[in-house]
């Protein structure tokens, strides 16, 4: 295969002509014939109970085809929006999973929660006639701080008066509480993991259609796995028949896990379809993003390490209160768990660990998974505290992880919190972190930064991250309701060119090339005869989408399955045209060769074989070629690497600027080195944004979002970030055949740790907390100026 087009190659995406031209398709691009459209009139109130609601003057508005509210729901049997993922607190006891209607019928508990649609001719009509709504509220209070909703005297939930979800354990707490009895020193650390708004390029929008005439339902929605959209919203929300589902995500334009979920607004735009039997259409504004998206992060933490006197890790102590919001979304109990929890080893052979994880109800937008969910805010604790422990014990920040590393010869390593690293060389990476950061050049840099009156620090972040979640067994076990395998089918067409339908989806990873290379390369078969196929419940086969890192790692292995097929069926094929055995026929590619000589047919001439089967071993073989085949890994994948930031603080303003960062990464076999380049770009520009800017702030007496735009949510822009130094270092996974790990979170799971270490580094302090903006960075020098102590 040609180095320029297959694996290893940096194709050019094949999807962004119909980008740049603007000819992509996205849900809001969806007008149907008929089509009306759906307003949602949402909670100005953060607790309240939902005393009347007269639409009498809404309904008689212009334009106006019904008003929905939480009572025509129930009274249609309208389901509750489901929680994927069961969590036992440490007793036994299940979870709290209190309801959560699509449309609030007896209380609302966050603000933007959903209370009324009212369906028009027009947006406008919907909007105009919303404002004649009348609503009586009895306001409760409110619940807001995640700290303190034991004792706040008020339930956001019946089912859960005290506000506790669950109480979590993981790891061994004698084992570490033996461990720290021996240490020569213990680091503490109090931080917080701040809430971030999921902020993608396109809002989310739906589209509900319902055939009367066939008895079949149509949802197009801005979803990452539209097949567990259908598999909830028939077997949950609305209890529809599947073969009547179809549910479609066209081009969507960002996801960052703010559109994995199931959300109140599919069933609404589905449910008013059924009642008009006409098509309505949703789509969100910015302003409305903020109070109905799901926010991501939001921990409070205090940890403890414990080490003896030469810096080695002994055992670490977590204690985490997670913020779930008003309700639980569809994956958030697993979020501050099964993928934060597990990943407290980091890249260091710290031989005990124990962590609790309380998990509280409050009256804000519900928390799910954020890009990289639960390992970021892993990451953030263990790197935090492993430099403030260097800090305190006089050590080298790179000089003590490098005592504290896994070591190759350790792989396969058990952690004490339930995974099996597979490979890795975490010193290797941190080597090539600082010689491309010129970590022996640092001290001279410093000296001229100050003597321009500015500040200097360096940071240091080594990451480890859990992608492709599985298997589905052992995930089951651990409280998933769904299996997390995947799908893909190749259908080879008469004349050559291949359609690959895969259940993952692309939302910017650039899915239709680097799957294009893969089957390009093994099949032997031009990236312009091959088509991926993706997003469409009708036409691909069931898969559980794209989040965690998984596309390649879960949907890819299920592609290399069905390709293995083909070419299985391929070699019985050729050997039957070129009169030889099946045994003797080599594959090079496109190239199907009898062994040890010049007799070959290509793959064209086969799939034209197999499709006018005039010369086919009908009596051995089906015609046609077309394969499908299903995927579920063995282990987790785990992508590792460090970073290394550069920031210079000017002491007069607090502004931090970034002047250098390198990251060097082991993504296992990188298929399209210039699309994992940007992925890692991105990813760490996410991590600046959380660890200089955006911070979710909630008024904790009304519970009012203050930072509901982009006036008062400061998002990272083209001056706030630097040229990257990217390098990757290829150590292949040992538990999939593509030898890949996983690309697309890594720059966030390590980005915040890595700036805010070099800000509390040029700062000479041992901790701040997020975002380090330039007022909060101003106070902490001026208050350092004054004797007074730091955040």
């Amino acid at each position: 295969m040609s180095k320029t087009t297959g694996i290893g190659a940096s194709v050019k995406r094949v999807e962004d002509y119909r980008f740049l031209t603007g000819r992509g398709r996205y849900t809001d691009d969806m007008n149907r014939p008929g089509q009306c459209h759906a307003y949602i009139v949402r909670s100005p109130h953060a607790h309240a109970r939902i005393l009347s609601i007269d639409t009498s003057a809404t309904v008689a508005a212009p334009g106006v085809l019904t008003v929905l509210t939480g009572a025509d729901m129930v009274a249609d049997n309208i389901g509750s929006l489901p929680c994927g993922w069961l969590i036992h607190s440490r007793d036994g006891t299940p979870m709290k999973e209190p309801k959560h209607l699509p449309i609030a019928a007896d209380k609302v508990r966050h603000v933007g929660d959903q209370v009324a649609v009212v369906i028009a001719e027009t947006l406008q009509q919907a909007k105009d006639a919303a404002e004649l709504l009348e609503i009586e509220y009895e306001e409760l209070p409110a619940v807001v701080a995640p700290g303190s909703v034991e004792t706040a005297g008020t339930a956001v939930h019946d089912e859960a008066p005290d506000n506790v979800c669950y109480d979590w354990v993981w790891g061994g707490k004698d084992k570490t509480d033996a461990a720290f009895a021996q240490a020569a020193h213990v680091t503490t650390l109090d931080l917080v993991n701040t809430r971030l708004v999921p902020n993608a390029m396109e809002p989310r929008a739906a589209v509900g259609e319902y055939d009367p005439g066939m008895d079949e339902y149509t949802l197009t929605t801005t979803s990452q796995n539209p097949q567990l959209i259908r598999l909830l919203l028939c077997g949950f929300t609305m209890g529809l028949p599947e073969h009547k589902v179809r549910v479609v995500a066209p081009d969507v334009g960002g996801g960052f896990g703010s559109k994995i979920y199931h959300y109140a607004e599919e069933v609404i735009v589905v449910y008013a379809a059924r009642r008009l039997k006409r098509p309505v259409k949703w789509t969100a504004e910015r302003s409305e993003s903020f109070l109905s998206d799901a926010h991501g992060r939001d921990h409070l933490t205090h940890v403890e390490l414990a080490m003896d006197a030469s810096g080695i890790f002994l055992g670490m102590r977590v204690n985490t209160t997670a913020n779930m919001g008003a309700y639980l979304s569809t994956f958030s109990s697993c979020i501050p768990t099964i993928l934060y929890a597990t990943l407290l080893s980091g890249q260091y052979k710290t031989p005990a660990i124990h962590a609790e994880v309380k998990a509280v109800f409050t009256n804000t937008v519900p928390v799910d998974a954020y890009r990289g969910a639960g390992r970021p805010e892993a990451c953030y604790l263990i790197e935090r505290i492993v430099d403030v422990a260097a800090r305190e014990m006089g050590i080298d920040r790179a000089e003590l992880r490098r005592r504290n590393f896994i070591t190759p010869e350790m792989m396969p390593y058990d952690t004490p919190v339930g995974l099996q690293y597979d490979s890795g060389n975490f010193a290797r990476n941190l080597e090539d972190a600082l010689a491309l950061i010129d970590y022996d050049g640092f001290p001279a840099r410093r000296a001229e930064s100050a003597a321009r009156g500015k500040r200097r620090g360096i940071g240091f972040a080594s990451y480890i991250e859990a992608c492709g979640i599985a298997p589905s067994n052992v995930a089951g076990a651990l409280g998933a309701r769904a299996g997390l395998y995947d799908s893909a089918e190749v259908r080879f067409h008469p004349t050559g060119s291949v359609s690959v339908m895969v259940g993952v989806h692309s939302h910017g990873q650039g899915h239709e090339t680097t799957f294009a290379q893969i089957v390009s390369e093994r099949l032997g078969v031009p990236m312009d005869k091959i088509e991926i196929v993706h997003g469409d419940s009708a036409k691909t086969p069931f898969g559980m989408g794209t989040y965690g890192s998984r596309s390649l790692a879960v949907g890819g292995m299920a592609m290399m399955k069905a390709i293995d097929k083909v070419i299985a069926k391929s070699k019985k094929i050729a050997a039957h045209l070129l009169e030889a055995s099946a045994e003797d026929i080599e594959q090079d590619g496109g190239v199907f060769r009898v062994a040890g000589t010049d007799k070959s047919v290509d793959i064209a001439a086969i799939a034209g074989a197999a499709y006018v089967p005039h010369n086919y071993p009908l009596d051995e073989l089906e015609p046609g070629l077309d394969e499908q085949a299903f995927y579920d890994p063995k282990n987790f994948t785990f992508p590792n690497g460090t970073q290394i930031c550069e920031v210079e603080v000017d002491p007069d303003t607090g502004v931090v600027k970034i002047v250098r960062f390198a990251a060097v990464d082991d993504f296992g076999r990188v298929i399209n080195p210039m699309i994992v380049e940007g992925q890692v770009h991105g990813g760490l520009v996410q991590g600046i944004g959380q660890a200089l800017l955006e911070h979710a702030i909630y008024d904790e007496d009304s519970g009012q979002l203050l930072t509901g735009s982009f006036m008062d949510y400061a998002m990272p822009r083209a001056d706030d970030v630097p040229d990257f130094e990217v390098k990757t270092n290829e150590v292949l996974c040992t538990t999939n055949a593509l030898g890949v790990k996983g690309c697309g979170e890594a720059g966030t799971i390590g980005g915040a740790a890595c700036v805010m270490n070099a800000v509390c580094d040029a700062l000479d302090i041992g901790h701040m907390d997020m975002p380090a903006s330039p007022e909060r960075v101003w106070r902490v020098i001026r208050d350092s100026r004054f004797g007074m102590a730091a955040e």
